[in-house]
C-alpha cells in the first residue's frame, strides 16, 4: 500500500527533554483519489490511501494518530463524505457518510474542542461535527431561497479556519471563476441565541472583491490570516496575508506574498519553521518563508493537488 524509502525524515527537538518529532506533509491528489505524504523536502513520498472520490480538504490529528479528508464526490448528486485513516494507512473509517454533506471542501481540526469544521460548497454551508462524525451542525447557511446544489456561486463556501482561543471561525466564498467577487468572512463558533445558521447577525465581511479565494490558514500568535487565490494574475494565483484584527470596515489592503501559482489551492503553515507549503492544480507543492521569500518547488507534476497539511508526529507515539 504505502511505498517505502530510505530517505531520512526531518526531525527537530521539541521540549526540554530533547524529545523529537518527525515532520511530514500530507496532501491530496483529486485526479487519482489518493492521500499521500512526504518529507517537507519532498523525499520519501508515500501513498497512504486510494479510492477517494475527488478528495479536497485534509486535516491531521497527531494526538490521536489520524488523518481526515473530505471527498467532494459528484457536486450534483449530494454524495460528499468525510473519511479517516491512521497515519500508517490502517483502519480506514467513514466519518460523515455520503449525503451527510453535499460537496465538502477544506477541512480543519479544532484540537481544543475536538471538532471537525468544513465548508460545503454546493451545499452553501459551513458545518462541523464531533471527530467521530456525530452531532453534525450547520453554522452558516447562505442558501435561503436557493435549491441545493446552489446555482449562485457567490454563496459557495470553500475555505475554513478556526481561532479556538477567541471562539471565531473564518471562511471563504470564492464566487464564479475569475469574477473578482470573492469574499472572506468571520463569525463566532456559536450561533447567537435566538438566531439560526441562515439569519445570524454576527457575520463580518473581512475582504471582498478578491479574484477567487480558496483555502485559509491562521497564525494566531502573530494574528495573521493567510489564504490562497486561484483566480487570474496579477492578484490571483497567489498567497496573501493580512492582520486578523484590522479595521475591516475600511477594507484594508492585503499583502500578496507568493505569486505565479498554477491555480493555487491548499496551504499549510509551519510556524515554528517560518515556512508555508502550497499546492496547485498543476500538481506542484511549493515551500516559502512566511513572508513569501525563498519560494521553491518541493514536488512537481503530482496530479491535481488540493488540500495539504503539515504535521509533526512524536517519534515515541504509540
Amino acid at each position: 500500500m504505502a511505498t517505502t524509502s530510505t530517505q531520512p525524515t526531518e526531525q527537530r527537538p521539541t521540549d526540554s527533554e530533547g524529545k523529537t518529532k518527525t515532520a511530514r506533509l500530507f496532501f491530496l491528489d483529486a485526479s487519482s483519489g489518493r492521500v499521500l505524504s512526504a518529507n517537507p523536502d519532498g523525499a520519501d513520498k508515500k501513498v497512504i490511501a486510494t479510492g477517494g472520490r475527488v478528495p479536497d480538504g485534509i486535516a491531521v490529528d497527531t494526538e490521536a494518530g489520524h488523518i481526515y479528508w473530505t471527498n467532494m464526490g459528484v457536486p450534483t448528486q449530494n454524495d460528499g463524505s468525510i473519511e479517516r485513516v491512521d497515519l500508517d494507512g490502517q483502519n480506514r473509517t467513514i466519518i460523515i457518510p455520503k449525503g451527510g454533506t453535499f460537496t465538502p471542501k477544506q477541512l480543519t481540526l479544532d484540537r481544543k474542542n475536538r471538532k471537525l469544521y468544513w465548508c460545503d460548497r454546493e451545499g452553501m454551508r459551513v458545518m462541523r461535527s464531533n471527530l467521530d462524525g456525530s452531532k453534525i451542525e450547520t453554522l452558516v447557511d447562505t442558501s435561503p431561497g436557493d435549491p441545493r446544489p446552489g446555482p449562485d456561486l457567490k454563496k459557495w463556501c470553500v475555505g475554513i479556519a478556526v481561532d479556538t482561543d477567541r471562539g471565531q471561525f473564518y471562511w471563504t466564498q470564492k464566487g464564479p471563476d475569475n469574477a473578482g467577487v470573492g469574499r472572506i468572512f468571520r463569525a463566532n463558533t456559536e450561533i447567537p441565541k435566538g438566531e439560526t445558521a441562515a439569519n445570524r447577525s454576527d457575520i463580518e465581511v473581512l475582504f471582498e472583491g478578491l479574484p477567487e479565494p480558496i483555502d485559509l490558514e491562521l497564525d494566531l500568535k502573530n494574528r495573521l490570516i493567510y489564504w490562497t487565490d486561484r483566480g487570474n494574475p496579477p492578484t490571483g494565483n497567489s498567497v496573501s496575508r493580512a492582520p486578523m484584527d484590522a479595521d475591516f470596515k475600511k477594507r484594508p489592503p492585503h499583502d500578496i506574498v507568493v505569486t505565479d501559482l498554477m491555480e493555487g489551492i491548499g496551504i499549510a503553515l509551519d510556524l515554528a519553521g517560518d515556512r508555508m507549503f502550497v499546492t496547485d492544480l498543476a500538481g506542484d507543492i511549493y515551500s516559502a518563508r512566511l513572508d513569501g521569500s525563498g519560494k521553491k518547488v518541493v514536488l512537481a507534476a503530482q496530479g491535481n493537488l488540493t488540500g495539504i497539511a503539515y504535521a509533526e508526529t512524536p517519534n515515541n507515539r504509540k
